[in-house]
């Protein structure tokens, strides 16, 4: 690689204000109650509550029966608690009186030594803090992210302590502390919130399963061209494979896994999208994660590339030499490198781009902008650099020694700002596709929220000042702000409104997990009546492990739709078998659920009707091409279909592993996932309190000793493609440079 970019290769890291606005839709007050059957249906105060509904009518007397925590006599040894830690919600486990409770209320004794035994239930990245009664953080301790790990922590109980939560799921993981008489001792009695009753979705039609290739690794992206009635499916380490109409994978169509950067964190070959005129120019577009450019920051971690190439005329293989970079964008982690590629309606290419990672979206790499109240955010800036947006780019013109020209309507054009932008206010939008000339983004939330967005030119989808529907705050993202501004200042681009979004769901409710990280659909326009019209959506994870879900919503002029979760014929308790990584159209209108480790393993699934004669049933399926789903298929990927590991093992290669060998791997050393919530790399048991030390975060910044700050609250982010290299026993691997 040269020390400059390449010729007609856009690099950005300009600095200026900002620009424009378009579309009125609805905008709810963000400091509002939401729809009770849509999203999270609980205000802070009915969350508190029935998060506490398992204590009835309880008597502050009878909170002593929950474990006699403590006594203010002198003490040899602390108290114990002991619980576990997982998303749907801290589980008691002792004393006694806790024991089977979902965040159980802990009734300590000011004066009294505790010591908190936690176990790591769920591989995802967990800390226990306690906080006062302003929510401010008392103490902490470090994340842990490595399942069956356990954590020790040794306070004294003091009045001031309110509450004890887990930082990065704030929302779900969150008890009460009483400290003698009276201090939380007052318990709200409500009853289950009539939404949750038989689950925290409500159940929607049967769908079937039919299983059209497999053999893959983690397959990102799934595509169609013009012109052709193959299928094309991107697996992350690197390979472009079809996929024949009589169904199986065939051989690599294309492979840049010797452009790749080190496969850890999000990186990898992420997006894949063909000219609308393929069929006449053999162009077709790829979105990967390459090793950083030289004359990029040191501190950065690599470089995301958007490069054009060109495709026989038979479509066999792509001609050699043929790859023109036309946007490279330095990222500051490994995260939140969104990833997705589409065209729409009006023949330009959008591209998305998450905000850059990074504790709490801020640190080197991130732009200061107009919200005071939180540090930075690029999802915010439209000055300075291209994260946290979607692009719209003209690919059929040049501007310059620029590959690409920009649409004269993009909404910055002659307004301050980058001229790309099309849309901003995004956290990690990984998957994104048009539905009747309507853009869909489902942005990747931080610790509490999921969202999916319909994007208009010039929108403001609110990140950092609000996830979702809710305001957040950079400095204590385990409290929800009580409110934050609906809209940019008049001076900022006239005060735009930060919009809604359409669908929003918590990671659990009332105890019971719902997802980890959206990942956006479409419109369903196929032959399974039962969807007809629905946005099919769904979850990569409920709780980290591989089972993933798909739902159906009901498009409306209301601001937050109403969906249901489809149940899978066949499988087990009707759950989709593996994790969920994307979700594909034909030119047919019918979709697929691209799925990897679990039963189902890596493989392209096509959504049929439940009554379909030859479906596939169960979560054990059976490509076409005669080999098992997940099973190995000449590339070290046994894992992945015949194992359920943490969904935070990440598995090393040896240095001279290629793709297409069998390779040895070793989980000693854990890369911990972004969907962790917290990037950290901790040993397996961490004790933290009276004389003890913490572990460093992973993506802590650099120098960065604060005791106040937590490791990363970087929310469940989207640790999929970290936690999925080790699922697959594909190794991150350092690739030569191009």
């Amino acid at each position: 690689m040269t020390d400059t970019a390449p010729c007609g290769v856009r690099r950005l890291r300009r600095a200026s204000p900002s620009g424009l606005y378009s579309d009125d839709r609805c905008f709810p007050s963000s400091n509002g109650a939401v729809n009770t059957m849509t999203g999270d249906p609980r205000t802070r105060e009915r969350f508190r509550a029935s998060r506490r509904r398992f204590l009835g009518a309880t008597a502050v007397g009878a909170l002593a029966g929950i474990g006699g925590l403590g006594s203010a006599a002198a003490q040899s040894e602390p108290e114990e608690i002991g619980l576990g830690g997982k998303i749907a919600g801290w589980q008691g486990r002792a004393p006694d009186g806790i024991a089977g409770e979902t965040n159980p209320t802990l009734n300590l004794e000011p004066g009294t030594d505790y010591r908190v035994i936690w176990e790591n239930l769920d591989g995802m990245g967990h800390n226990f803090a306690l906080l006062d009664g302003d929510d401010a953080t008392l103490e902490r301790t470090e994340v842990l992210s490595e399942a069956g790990a356990t954590q020790t922590f040794e306070f004294t109980a003091r009045e001031a302590m309110a509450e004890y939560i887990c930082e990065p799921h704030s929302g779900t993981m969150r008890g009460t502390i009483s400290v003698g008489e009276g201090s939380g001792a007052e318990t709200d009695t409500t009853t289950e919130s009539p939404e949750s009753a038989g689950g925290p979705v409500p159940q929607g039609p049967t769908v079937a399963l039919e299983t059209v290739a497999g053999g893959f690794q983690v397959p990102t992206d799934f595509a169609f061209p013009p012109g052709d009635d193959r299928q094309f499916v991107v697996d992350l380490p690197g390979q472009v494979y079809t996929v024949a109409s009589g169904g199986g994978r065939g051989e690599p169509f294309l492979d840049v896994s010797d452009r790749l950067a080190e496969r850890t964190g999000e990186r990898g070959l992420l997006g894949l999208a063909f000219h609308p005129d393929f069929d006449e120019n053999r162009r077709f577009f790829l979105r990967y994660s390459a090793p950083l450019a030289e004359d990029a920051p040191d501190e950065f971690t690599h470089t995301e590339i958007l490069s054009e190439f060109r495709a026989t005329e038979d479509v066999t293989g792509v001609v050699a030499d043929s790859e023109q970079v036309l946007l490279a964008v330095d990222e500051p982690t490994k995260f939140h490198n969104g990833g997705a590629l589409a065209f729409g309606p009006d023949g330009y290419l959008y591209a998305s781009y998450g905000d850059g990672g990074g504790p709490r979206d801020t640190g080197p790499g991130h732009a200061a902008d107009w919200y005071a109240a939180n540090e930075g955010g690029n999802g915010q800036d439209v000055g300075e650099n291209l994260r946290g947006s979607i692009l719209r780019i003209d690919i059929d013109g040049a501007d310059g020694e620029t590959p690409y020209a920009i649409p004269d309507d993009n909404p910055l054009v002659g307004e301050a700002g980058l001229d790309e932008h099309y849309a901003w206010g995004f956290r990690n939008p990984w998957r994104m596709g048009f539905s009747n000339g309507e853009l869909y983004v489902a942005d990747v939330g931080q610790s509490r929220y999921e969202e999916v967005d319909r994007v208009v030119r010039g929108g403001n989808y609110g990140w950092n000042v609000k996830e979702g529907t809710h305001c957040y705050s950079t400095a204590n993202p385990g409290r929800i702000p009580a409110e934050c501004p609906d809209s940019t200042p008049p001076d900022v681009r006239g005060g735009e409104p930060l919009r809604d979004p359409v669908i929003e769901y918590p990671h659990a409710r009332d105890g019971e997990p719902i997802g980890l990280s959206v990942i956006g659909g479409y419109v369903y326009d196929g032959a399974v009546d039962a969807l007809g019209g629905q946005y099919v959506f769904g979850d990569y994870s409920q709780e980290g492990s591989p089972q993933g879900s798909l739902f159906a919503a009901t498009p409306s002029e209301e601001c937050l739709w109403e969906f249901e979760k489809l149940e899978i014929a066949g499988a087990d308790d009707g759950e989709l078998g593996g994790y969920l990584i994307d979700i594909g159209r034909d030119d047919a209108g019918e979709l697929y659920a691209l799925t990897s480790a679990g039963d189902l393993g890596g493989a392209v699934h096509k959504l049929v009707s439940a009554d379909e004669p030859g479906r596939t049933t169960g979560n054990t399926t059976t490509a076409t091409n005669g080999t098992t789903t997940g099973a190995t298929t000449g590339t070290a990927e046994t894992t992945a279909g015949s194992t359920d590991s943490s969904a935070t093992e990440t598995m090393r290669e040896t240095p001279t592993g290629t793709a297409g060998s069998a390779t040895e791997t070793t989980a000693t050393e854990t890369e911990a996932a972004e969907t962790t919530a917290m990037a950290t790399e901790t040993t397996p048991t961490t004790t933290v309190g009276t004389n003890a030390t913490s572990t460093p975060s992973a993506e802590s910044m650099p120098g960065e000793t604060n005791p106040d700050e937590t490791s990363n609250t970087d929310g469940p982010g989207f640790g999929v493609l970290a936690a999925l290299a080790g699922l697959a026993g594909v190794a991150a691997r350092r690739l030569v440079d191009r």
